[in-house]
């Protein structure tokens, strides 16, 4: 009776293992299907080359700082709009509504937004440092991505962005700064691109 006992015990474990297992699994093609489908975010971080650059435009300008900072705000509203039509001409899917996961990155977006408050407290209390700010938000927002793509780029920059953006920021002009972020951009669009070629393969 005791060895029969033993028995169903052992077999209720391991079922309950398996389960496990397939979750987890089930758990690594959901994110498997988001990396392939939407390459890793590639329209996104595309758009965001656009926005740099038009940041950069911006804070060479002979506008004051309080218009610039103002201006930078503005520029972030196209990013979605410029992604999708990015998005269409790369043939990416956009929306990928069959996967369950595709509403998590809504939110790690979303969330990047909330931040802003700090830069927009900046905005008002310390102007000349709002873009540093913005900029470390901007890194900081990538490392939930690094899961959700399995990606190595997204986690490398998520840290090297607010370390730079922090030091560059401190030591030098906005535009520099600009000027950096749009540099490291360019870069983490060719890695990206590098990402998706080696899924192909």
């Amino acid at each position: 009776m005791q060895i029969g006992l033993y028995y169903k015990l052992c077999r209720f474990v391991v079922e309950i293992r398996t389960i496990n297992v397939q979750n987890v699994m089930e758990l690594s093609e959901l994110r498997r299907d988001c990396a392939v489908k939407q390459q890793r975010g590639l329209h996104f971080i595309l758009a965001s080359v656009f926005i740099w650059a038009g940041i950069l435009a911006l804070h060479l300008s002979s506008l004051s700082l309080g218009a610039k900072n103002l201006f930078t705000f503005c520029l972030s509203a196209p990013l979605m709009p410029i992604a999708y039509g990015l998005s269409r001409l790369l043939k990416i899917d956009f929306q990928n509504k069959a996967n369950p996961l595709t509403p998590l990155g809504i939110l790690f977006s979303v969330n990047q937004m909330l931040y802003h408050v700090i830069a927009m407290w900046e905005f008002s209390a310390l102007p000349e440092k709002m873009l540093m700010v913005y900029a470390m938000i901007f890194g900081a927002h990538l490392m939930p991505y690094s899961w959700l793509y399995q990606s190595r780029s997204y986690m490398l920059l998520s840290i090297l962005i607010p370390i730079l953006a922090l030091l560059v920021g401190l030591t030098q002009t906005p535009a520099v700064l600009a000027g950096m972020m749009l540099g490291i951009e360019v870069v983490f669009s060719l890695a990206l691109v590098w990402e998706n070629k080696k899924d192909r393969k």
